[in-house]
This record gives C-alpha cells, sequence and structure tokens, in this order.
C-alpha cells in the first residue's frame, strides 16, 4: 500500500466533504473545530498545489486517495 500524502486526519475531513458534509458538520462528527476543520482542509490543499476544495477533491480522486463510493 502506498503511503498517503495527507494525514489520516486530513483524509478524513475529504471524506466527509465528499459526502457533502458541511464544515460545521464535519467538525461536530470528528469532535473538532470549525477553524481545524479549515486548517485540515487548507494544509491539504496547500499540499496538492490547488487553490480550492473543489480542485482538491479532484485532485485526490485522481491520485486515489479518496473515492466517491459510499
Amino acid at each position: 500500500m502506498k503511503k498517503s500524502i495527507l494525514t489520516t486526519r486530513e483524509h478524513e475531513v475529504f471524506e466527509l466533504l465528499v459526502l457533502n458534509k458541511s464544515t460545521s458538520e464535519i467538525a461536530l462528527f470528528l469532535g473538532i473545530s470549525e477553524k481545524t476543520v479549515r486548517n485540515h482542509i487548507s494544509n491539504a490543499m496547500q499540499k496538492l498545489g490547488v487553490k480550492g476544495r473543489a480542485q482538491a477533491v479532484v485532485e485526490l480522486l485522481k491520485l486515489g486517495e479518496i473515492t466517491l463510493e459510499k
């Protein structure tokens, strides 16, 4: 298994984003603050070299880091 470019928490956040969860819903589900959710998203976008959440999701799908199947 290849090493993920995302941390476990960043991965969890994006898995919830593709399920159409809001920042507040993700924060509540994971038991963290909304600011922390936004920080995880921002850190992941920086690692991926993208400028938005949607672009990050597209890149993660291309890399096989996340899937749309649940």
